[in-house]
């Protein structure tokens, strides 16, 4: 595509930015846009994948056809199917009528799936007939019924980690991805951080009537140039918009940014990122590392009743010199000679710990929900899980929203 092209591309949709990566990913979505290709989107969380599926239904020939969007991870894993491919009546409880679902109403035009990584195995076969067949069956039916719908899915999963690990199937991959579009992350934009924050508070100033729009010194540039956006484009919005609000100060450096804790170099921790094969911030890790700390302090507790096993027998515990206690013993403000018959209810108190992680994780859901105002996506991507995930917990644990 041609600069000039390129460019008026760019303010048809909003995009800032003049990063190689996010141009080379432009110019393949308007490339495959006239084909029926598969177009599957991979990026991080918050980079703007959803700008690129609008791109290519906008220059196909289905253009003047449906387009429709839909955030697989947060839809119920009981009712995606329905959702998706539409229901008989009466096909489970609740069902008092038809449903056409997804993939009747998109006929003709183009269907988004996001978070495509996060849709459960059953549901992927279904997918997969679809686009080898073209053909779909709703639930509770038997009859199959005919669709002409591109697909263009988008994930921030590590998909190679989730086929190796069977949570997504293998010949869907290379089914979705028969294009593949790489949006990349802010980190690797360049200069790019400094035109969207510019942007975001010049946005900001006109929505809300502000007089003087934020701007950044040479060392606020710096620092934006240079922070690591775990949360990309969304996290840099976010942040410009806050400061345009609360921030006294209209000429932001490198001391006011750090307030909001954006340091240069800063951020390098947060989200999963893709093709790394691993998360920076891992709610599931979280919790394993926790319960091996209790098995370790299970094991501890053992080896605390074999030492005073031991002392118990070759001295009489009413006779035990404090000063001769197993060093093991006096680290404890609550474990004495008087205590020794009571030692194996810390081993009751270890398996009530293991316990407690249950409760632990529900706890710290709650406070994610109250921080996000009960927002699940944002309190989804704080925990470092899928919004059906989220969805899933919540009902586990009865969590009242």
């Amino acid at each position: 595509m041609k600069d000039a092209s390129l460019q008026s591309l760019k303010t048809r949709y909003g995009i800032v930015g003049f990063s190689d990566k996010l141009e080379n990913a432009l110019n393949t979505a308007i490339q495959v846009a006239g084909t029926d290709l598969s177009v599957l989107i991979q990026g991080e969380s918050g980079v703007g994948k959803e700008i690129l599926p609008r791109i290519i239904h906008e220059h196909s020939r289905r253009s003047r056809g449906p387009y429709i969007a839909i955030n697989c991870g947060s839809i119920p894993e009981g009712t995606i199917d329905s959702e998706l491919f539409g229901h008989e009546k009466g096909a489970f409880t609740g069902a008092v009528g038809e449903r056409e679902g997804y993939f009747g109403a998109a006929n003709g035009g183009t269907l988004f799936l996001d978070e495509v990584g996060e849709l459960p195995l059953p549901t992927q076969a279904r997918l997969l007939r679809v686009l080898e067949t073209g053909e779909f069956i709703r639930v509770g039916s038997s009859e199959p019924r005919k669709t002409d719908v591109r697909i263009v899915a988008a994930t921030n999963v590590d998909m190679a980690t989730a086929i190796r690990n069977g949570r997504f199937r293998e010949d869907l991959f290379y089914r979705l991805s028969t294009i593949s579009i790489k949006m990349p992350p802010l980190r690797e934009r360049g200069r790019d951080a400094v035109l969207l924050f510019k942007k975001f508070a010049l946005e900001t100033a006109e929505k809300y009537n502000i007089p003087q729009p934020l701007k950044l010194t040479p060392e606020g540039e710096e620092v934006v140039k240079s922070y690591q956006w775990p949360g990309n484009v969304r996290q840099l919005k976010n942040i410009a918009e806050q400061m345009s609000i609360l921030s006294e100060e209209r000429e932001i450096g490198a001391e006011a940014l750090a307030k909001y804790d954006i340091m240069p170099g800063g951020g390098g921790t947060g989200i999963t990122r893709v093709g790394d094969g691993h998360s920076h911030h891992d709610y599931d890790k979280e919790i394993t590392w926790l319960a091996s700390a209790v098995l370790e302090l299970r094991k501890e507790v053992n080896e605390l009743k074999e030492i005073l096993h031991i002392h118990k027998e070759s001295t009489p515990s009413r006779l035990l010199p404090k000063e001769n206690m197993p060093q093991t013993v006096t680290h404890s403000e609550h474990v004495t000679p008087d205590t020794f018959d009571d030692i194996e209810t810390a081993e009751e108190i270890v398996d009530s710990d293991i316990l407690n992680l249950e409760e632990m994780e529900k706890r710290n859901i709650v406070r994610a929900l109250e921080r996000n105002n009960h927002r699940r996506g944002r309190a989804a991507e704080e925990l470092g899980i899928s919004e059906r995930t989220l969805y899933r917990k919540i009902k586990e644990y009865g969590i009242e929203e």
